[in-house]
């Protein structure tokens, strides 16, 4: 999915808490004391097609890694962002920190 979009569009990857159960399902489980296995779910959709996946804690370290691994190589179509000059943007925190601003606000009557 991520090959297809390098030139033009977007991919989005949402993750979800799940527990793959019903809400029914879930409620008898706490009330019978029984303890609920939660599960990572994962949905990557490029406006198009959707993929998703359910991950669980053992194997959910090794995803990431995997992931991050996939973000990494596929990071080279974004474009760089225009940077301020340093200093002038330092001058503007400190400004801001003493409660002067270099634009000057009218006063509301």
């Amino acid at each position: 999915m991520f090959e297809h979009s390098t030139e033009k569009g977007s991919v989005w990857v949402t993750l979800k808490r799940s527990s793959l159960k019903s809400k029914v399902q879930r409620n008898k489980m706490k009330t019978a004391g029984e303890p609920l296995d939660y599960r990572c779910l994962i949905r990557a959709t490029n406006g198009k097609k959707t993929i998703s996946t359910s991950v669980g804690a053992k194997d959910h370290q090794k995803f990431q890694a995997s992931y991050a691994t996939i973000l990494k190589a596929h990071m080279t179509a974004l474009k760089k962002r225009e940077r301020k000059d340093k200093k002038k943007a330092a001058d503007a925190t400190t400004n801001k920190k003493d409660g002067e601003s270099s634009k000057k606000r009218p006063k509301k009557v």
